[in-house]
């Protein structure tokens, strides 16, 4: 699977931060219900990697990658637990080389001109503007398509509800990236119906 694969599964990635990786099977379950087949989960907590291992060998339907990535060793264990992508914070020619040794997506994060150009100089063409509110939102994203404009983005950080489809009306955004959708007290209360009902209504608007 490559980045723009990876890209077009949903307009809405889930970013998860799971604190229990029993909830991870539950939570797939209710992206599934709610129409989304992807799941970031971040490396931020110590459930992250047992939970990308439980999705990866329980339920094969969902595309289940590792977030906030930001070295190569970092990178080769998501995959050794089951990550079929790889999104980052920022990006680095560390990333970069070993995406292309191991043969998996990555999306790294960018949020100037000189990183777009980076990326672009190494044939990296799918990239995440983070954090994408603070990075000058959807200006920037217009900004962007003039000398950019093969580069495809998933803005991530600071979307929700509200600025959403403004995100993803501009033609070189392919889909946003969001925790809106996985709130983190829903999934300590295990109320994953609510988190069905939300993928639904964002994929509505």
């Amino acid at each position: 699977m490559n980045a723009l694969e990876v890209m077009q599964i949903s307009p809405i990635v889930p970013v998860i931060a799971l604190d229990n990786a029993q909830d991870a099977l539950p939570l797939a379950e209710a992206l599934l219900e709610g129409g989304i087949a992807i799941m970031e989960i971040t490396l931020r907590t110590q459930a992250g990697l047992k939970s990308i291992e439980t999705i990866a060998k329980n339920m094969p339907q969902m595309n289940v990658g590792a977030g906030t990535v930001i070295n190569a060793s970092g990178f080769q264990k998501a995959v050794d637990y089951g990550s079929q992508f790889i999104f980052s914070p920022g990006i680095s020619e560390e990333l970069m080389l070993i995406s292309r040794d191991l043969e998996i997506a990555l999306i790294p994060g960018v949020a100037t001109a000189s990183e777009v150009m980076f990326a672009q100089n190494n044939n990296f063409e799918h990239c995440k503007l983070f954090p994408a509110t603070v990075a000058g939102g959807t200006a920037a994203l217009k900004a962007f398509s003039g000398p950019f404009a093969s580069m495809k983005f998933c803005p991530t950080g600071g979307v929700n509800l509200n600025n959403v489809n403004d995100f993803l009306s501009l033609e070189n955004v392919l889909c946003v990236g969001g925790s809106w959708i996985v709130p983190k007290q829903a999934i300590a209360d295990k109320d994953f119906k609510k988190i069905t009902r939300l993928c639904k209504e964002a994929l509505l608007t």
